[in-house]
């Protein structure tokens, strides 16, 4: 399991401008059974997303397919969890 935090860097500014492909990646990753969780850091600092069913480097290559990864928007920051006791709402999340 992985969180990811995508905080906004050098061309924030340009953010509205990809901001439909954005949405689209995201819509992928929950389609591909990936993303679990995706939501906004704040105040306002970028964003955040629980994925699952995925390796590092293939968590890797689909983030460097973010339109906001691609235009230096966000800084992608990924941080690699091996859940060990869940509440029982997120059994999916241990290891079979």
């Amino acid at each position: 399991m992985f969180v990811v935090l995508l905080k906004f860097s050098g061309n924030m500014a340009q953010a509205s401008q990809f901001m439909q492909g954005h949405k689209d990646w995201i819509k992928r990753g929950f389609d591909d059974k990936v993303f679990v969780l995706a939501g906004s850091l704040q105040p306002n600092s970028g964003g955040g997303i629980l994925a699952h069913n995925t390796t590092l480097s293939e968590l890797q290559a689909r983030l460097n397919d973010d339109p906001f990864v691609k235009e230096d928007i966000v800084a992608a920051e990924i941080f690699e969890i091996a859940p060990s006791k869940v509440d029982e709402r997120l059994a999916f999340l241990l290891p079979q």
